[in-house]
């Protein structure tokens, strides 16, 4: 992920690769430190499909805290 700071705002999005083509769902749009400790707070099995886009980027969540 491109370099950008705690109060951009980005999408967290769910992508249920389960659905037939997969469907993203909107989980919450605003800050990141906010995107961020919504993320934290989802079961494990969430997190394993929960992707953040920014204006120039997508990065999945396992990835960008290191998982």
């Amino acid at each position: 992920m491109r370099t950008t700071f705690d109060q951009a705002t980005v999408r967290l999005y769910h992508l249920d690769s389960e659905a037939i083509g997969g469907t993203a769902t909107t989980l919450l749009y605003g800050p990141l430190a906010q995107v961020l400790d919504h993320a934290a707070a989802q079961d494990p099995g969430i997190q394993a499909d929960l992707f953040i886009a920014t204006d120039n980027d997508v990065v999945a969540y396992l990835d960008l805290i290191g998982e």
